[in-house]
């Protein structure tokens, strides 16, 4: 099976020497139990292709209607388990599995699909706080993430799959108990799927996330990491995307009408709130309808023009020191 024609992928980036390196930290002792793989000591970083298409649902709660894709040359389905769909949320810990993978790499280290780290850990990278609500919401994720049913003929590793398969093969909670009979979680145990595995073994095609990703909403975040990833360097040097507003919508995984998706980028443009791009929403001319560039149905069933969406990265100028006054510039504001 060929391989889909997926976005230009460009090499992994290096750390960028303005972020921090976060300060390894000394391994939790498990005695007989089993070896930390956490925490994590380097940037959280994703996969290219589950950053460029929308293999999440959208929501906060439980979704639990299928989700499909199928445009050019991709297809995706998406099938929930009894408690739905894995989320955009529960997508969190897919990623930080991939950045605890991706480290080992960069340091030498063998690599198993087999990862185990503490739900501290966790909460700490992704910005959620360490309640009995965020545990319990841990429990859930993982149950969707190992629920979910995701079929595509997106190939990884050079190999392609029939059939379905879910994002974590298998998902453990491993607790013990305190004296007064309290539960205490002490690791986390999961399996990555094979297809992710591949991909981040042999591709080698991992990008690094800003650190404001996890305060972003659903549609921001997808928003954020299509521009990531397929964002390209045009003549001026600035990495831009222009993609008409119907195909955006289906990478974004935007389920709503196209009406609906228009609304939201348009607040979301002048919000400014996409970490590192800017995104504008073009309108050309209402007689210049085209199969790519097709003309917005209100909710009247009326024709608006035909849109674009426009994503550029941000170009960071160092700010100028001030020019020292001459005595001649101080006569003259005199």
């Amino acid at each position: 099976m060929a391989r889909p024609t997926t976005p230009a992928r460009t090499p992994a980036r290096t750390r960028d020497a303005r972020k921090p390196a976060r300060t390894p930290a000394a391994r939790a002792p498990q005695r007989d139990l089993f070896q930390l793989d956490s925490p994590l000591t380097a940037e959280i970083r994703g996969e290219r292709s589950l950053m460029a298409f929308p293999f999440f649902a959208l929501s906060k709660n439980a979704w639990m209607k299928p989700l499909t894709y199928d445009h050019a040359t991709v297809s995706i389905e998406v099938r929930p388990s009894a408690s739905g769909v894995a989320t955009i949320y529960d997508k969190e810990i897919v990623l930080y599995i991939a950045s605890l993978m991706a480290a080992k790499i960069e340091a030498g280290e063998d690599v198993a699909q087999d990862f185990v780290f503490t739900a501290h850990d966790l909460f700490s990278v992704t910005g959620a706080n360490h309640s009995a609500r965020s545990y319990g919401r841990l429990s859930e994720a993982l149950e969707r993430l190992q629920g979910t049913q995701i079929k595509t003929n997106i190939e990884a590793g050079g190999e392609g799959e029939e059939g379905f398969f879910s994002w974590l093969s298998e998902a453990r909670l491993h607790y013990s108990r305190t004296k007064t009979g309290e539960r205490r979680l002490k690791a986390v145990k999961v399996r990555l799927c094979d297809w992710l595995f591949r991909a981040i073994l042999r591709d080698r095609q991992v990008l690094d996330y800003a650190a404001a990703y996890f305060q972003l909403g659903p549609i921001e975040r997808r928003i954020y990491e299509v521009a990531r990833s397929t964002c390209e360097d045009g003549p001026d040097g600035v990495a831009r995307l222009e993609i008409d507003l119907a195909t955006f919508r289906l990478q974004i995984g935007y389920q709503n009408p196209l009406s609906n998706f228009r609304a939201a980028l348009k607040q979301i443009a002048g919000t400014d709130t996409i970490p590192d791009y800017d995104i504008a929403l073009i309108e050309t001319a209402a007689d210049a309808e085209t199969p790519e560039k097709p003309a917005v149905k209100t909710g009247r069933g009326r024709k608006t023009a035909p849109v674009s969406v426009v994503i550029s990265r941000r170009v960071r100028t160092e700010p100028e020191s001030p020019a020292l006054a001459t005595p001649a510039d101080s006569a003259d504001a005199k």
